[in-house]
């Protein structure tokens, strides 16, 4: 266990130094809850029957329960992954996984008030909508349960802690990004669910950045659809539309994916640049073709992990630990890093919980900009 622990431990680490990843919320609180938790695990030898994990005190068995917007996207199985590990390593069951298959929002609704109703112990929440879960988050604070949202928040929300991607950044340091290879034509950009929190964030700075930096620039957004199916599809037909795009771009995973598989099958990598969002198989086989020239990890797993780790000690601690606003950060994935990304690693999706290899210097990351 305490390998495991090392291993998560360097990994939130070095994700904080890397990304700047922890926005606090009162201080040092978001250091604090990290740091207890791992020091006190560190002597941990499993969990006994009547007895708390490490130096933790017994705690009965929370359920936490995962609302999503899209259950069965392959971009969530490192989420999914990440909440059963953090529970494991706390010595609690695996949170449950509901909410809806195509991002409809009554659904999430629906699965979010039975989870209340069945009186779970912590609920985490992709705030997709702005209005349809202020409702429902008061509600279960009102009743003692602790909300988090992951991967998506919302304005005018209640949610005690955000743990995802500073998503209109992202999009504007695409948009940046793009700009540096395409300064005129038409972009064709896949969105899977246009006007949701954590997706239509991007594709605002995007274009935002390529208003400023290359304003001659035509952006065509395709609505690309909920369901991974019909994602290809969909870039395809908008391709055979605008065969002279100069740049195929997406704000989503499967949209992402799409597009590497559209390249490699009309083998016009190199003719058209390309790129988009996270780490699906078929996108970090595209950036390492050549069919992308580039892909943003978000760190899905982190979004599972510290959502379970949040909820855990927010409730041990009786809300002294209140979770950190968390931002999990922005990696470009280009050639030249991509092949960290085959690793078959657990953490990025894949099969096995491999150990991953240290390179001999890490480079320096951005200056630090958070003033104490």
């Amino acid at each position: 266990m305490t390998g495991q622990l090392s291993d998560a431990a360097d990994r939130i680490s070095a994700s904080a130094s890397r990304r700047g990843a922890l926005k606090l919320l009162g201080g040092a609180g978001g250091a604090a809850a990290l740091g207890s938790l791992l020091s006190a695990c560190a002597s941990a030898t499993g969990t006994k029957s009547g007895g708390g994990v490490g130096n933790f005190p017994s705690t009965p068995g929370w359920k936490f329960v995962f609302v999503n917007h899209v259950t069965t996207n392959s971009f969530f199985i490192p989420t999914r992954t990440a909440l059963a590990d953090a529970s494991k390593l706390l010595g609690l069951p695996t949170p449950q996984w509901t909410g809806s298959e195509t991002g409809t929002v009554s659904e999430m609704v629906s699965a979010f008030d039975n989870a209340i109703n069945s009186g779970a112990a912590g609920i985490a929440i992709p705030l997709t909508d702005n209005n349809a879960f202020i409702e429902p988050t008061k509600s279960a604070l009102a009743k003692g349960i602790p909300v988090v949202a992951y991967n998506a928040t919302a304005p005018g929300n209640y949610p005690l802690a955000y743990v995802g991607q500073d998503l209109y950044q992202s999009g504007l340091l695409m948009g940046q990004r793009i700009a540096q290879t395409v300064t005129s034509g038409t972009i064709l950009v896949g969105i899977a669910q246009p006007g949701a929190n954590n997706l239509q964030p991007r594709l605002d700075g995007l274009t935002a950045a390529l208003k400023q930096a290359a304003p001659a620039v035509v952006i065509k957004s395709i609505n690309t659809g909920a369901e991974q199916a019909g994602e290809l599809n969909a870039m395809t037909a908008a391709y055979a539309g605008q065969p002279d795009a100069a740049g195929l771009y997406a704000v989503d995973a499967g949209s992402t994916a799409s597009i590497a598989q559209l390249i490699s099958s009309k083998n016009i990598a190199g003719k058209v640049h390309a790129g988009g969002f996270d780490t699906l198989s078929d996108t970090i086989k595209g950036v390492a073709s050549g069919a992308l020239d580039f892909t943003i990890d978000q760190s899905a797993y982190m979004q599972g992990f510290l959502s379970v780790l949040y909820l855990y000690l927010y409730r041990v601690s009786g809300t002294l630990l209140a979770p950190p606003q968390t931002d999990t950060g922005l990696t470009f994935v280009t050639k030249g890093n991509v092949a960290a990304y085959n690793t078959g690693s657990a953490y990025e999706g894949q099969q096995g919980h491999n150990l991953g290899t240290m390179p001999s210097s890490i480079p320096l990351p951005q200056p630090s900009t958070v003033q104490i």
